[in-house]
């Protein structure tokens, strides 16, 4: 089960309190405070864990609270810091203060950490309020409670090549073909009900990731079938191949399918409509496909490649199509 959003609560630990504390030891008259500081509360952080693959572990707490720290004590000692409290979420998950949408972490490398909520700190014993004048201070400071926020988790699966079309398209078979995955495949409609990543294995030292997702429809936008929940997936892909049915069982045009997938995709985002794409033409084992291919070429302004994923007809030249648009996008990228 794929959770991709939650809502969860962190509060930090509460500082200690200082001390109130005069030095007691024989022979020593007088000894003067010797109260020492509290010690700092836990904070809490969110680190990127590659072996975490969902939302889904985190809604087990309805809280997550670091420990607080420990009062001062006599003798100027300090009392022990809470211990930090680090919650391990996904890679890829888009972290926002679930009041006033302020994104506060992107963690999309592995073992990424941003803190969320700060310890507070200890409060002082009475010996820092010693002076010359006030030799014998009873005053002290309480611990500064931590920072408690609520907090919108946002998955963001982080794949190379997102695999976009309208369902029943092929796309979960040409994952399967391509790598390891085994997605769910079946001969009706949605299918695919969550995205699904493969790693596809091009060659001896080559590879990349493949993020399917589920299939788009006209008005998706405004929510029709799945909507467009999930194309928050492939936001943070390099490029996109558009999978076309070129014999569909519904005897719609080809042509006219992939142009709802690309409005659909332009309505959702421009910038993800503008990533570099190449059009897959699937299914070229059905009678018309062939036709219905050559027409296809006629009419899309971006680099064509035609297989069919349930024969594992033209898989070598598709490979070679997306590792020439990946490398592409990678000379292309700014240095930073």
């Amino acid at each position: 089960m794929l959770v991709d959003e939650l809502r969860i609560r962190v509060r930090a630990g509460r500082g200690g309190d200082g001390c109130l504390s005069f030095r007691r030891e024989r022979f020593v008259p007088r000894g003067g405070p010797d109260g020492g500081p509290g010690g700092r509360g836990g904070s809490v952080l969110l680190r990127a864990d590659p072996n975490v693959g969902t939302l889904l572990a985190l809604r087990r707490a309805h809280e997550y609270a670091a420990a607080n720290g420990q009062p001062g004590r006599g003798r100027n000692r300090t009392g022990a810091a809470g211990d930090d409290l680090v919650v391990p979420v996904p890679v890829g998950t888009v972290v926002r203060d679930a009041h006033t949408g302020a994104v506060l972490a992107d963690l999309t490398a592995d073992g990424q950490e941003a803190v969320v909520a700060c310890g507070g700190r200890g409060g002082r014993g009475n010996k820092a309020f010693a002076t010359p004048t006030h030799q014998t201070p009873r005053e002290f400071e309480h611990g500064e409670p931590g920072e408690a926020r609520d907090l919108d988790l946002e998955l963001k699966l982080i794949a190379d090549v997102g695999l976009v079309g309208l369902p029943n398209a092929g796309k979960s078979t040409l994952l399967a073909r391509l790598s390891a995955a085994r997605p769910r495949i079946a001969s009706y409609p949605f299918t695919t009900l969550e995205p699904q990543l493969g790693l596809v294995a091009a060659d001896d030292y080559r590879s990349f990731v493949l993020a399917d997702i589920p299939g788009l429809i006209a008005g998706a936008h405004a929510g029709a079938g799945l909507g467009h929940k999930f194309l928050r997936h492939i936001e943070r892909t390099a490029c996109l191949a558009h999978i076309v049915d070129l014999a569909p069982a519904d005897g719609s045009d080809p042509v006219r399918n992939l142009a709802v997938v690309r409005e659909e995709l332009a309505r959702f985002s421009e910038a993800l409509s503008r990533r570099p794409q190449v059009v897959v033409g699937n299914k070229l084992d059905l009678p018309g496909a062939q036709e219905a291919a050559d027409r296809l070429e006629q009419n899309v302004q971006a680099p064509l490649v035609c297989v069919s994923a349930a024969t594992g007809q033209g898989m070598d030249a598709l490979v070679a199509a997306l590792l020439r648009m990946l490398d592409a996008c990678a000379s292309s990228r700014p240095e930073a």
